[in-house]
């Protein structure tokens, strides 16, 4: 597999997961309990896809997990803040930037 392909689909992993989470803590925060079982019911739907979307490709998942968890911080602090009003701090930022920097070192050591 081209590995800016495997970069689109880590990203897409991130993507579903990271939503995913955001629309179960929605239903936990719901009013009314029709909306907490559609925000659950979605929420499952975009994990399950999340995992058919990480092992269904032939590659070895433990060595692209770096990266992996790097799309993933990215992506769930942008969710947190832009979706939930929570700005990361500056020491999550900068946890988040030796994330980024594990994700580089484990992307050009695999």
């Amino acid at each position: 597999m081209r590995y800016s392909l495997a970069m689109l689909i880590l990203f897409f992993a991130a993507c579903v997961e990271a939503g995913g989470d955001a629309l179960i803590r929605l239903g936990l925060r719901s009013p009314s309990h029709v909306r907490m079982g559609l925000f659950f019911l979605l929420g499952g739907v975009m994990l399950a896809l999340y995992g058919y979307t990480v092992n269904a490709p032939p590659w070895d998942f433990g060595r692209l997990i770096g990266v992996y968890v790097a799309f993933f911080f990215v992506l769930a602090q942008v969710i947190s803040w832009l979706g939930f009003g929570h700005k990361p701090s500056g020491m999550v930022l900068l946890g988040g930037a030796l994330i980024v920097a594990g994700g580089c070192i484990v992307s050009i050591a695999g």
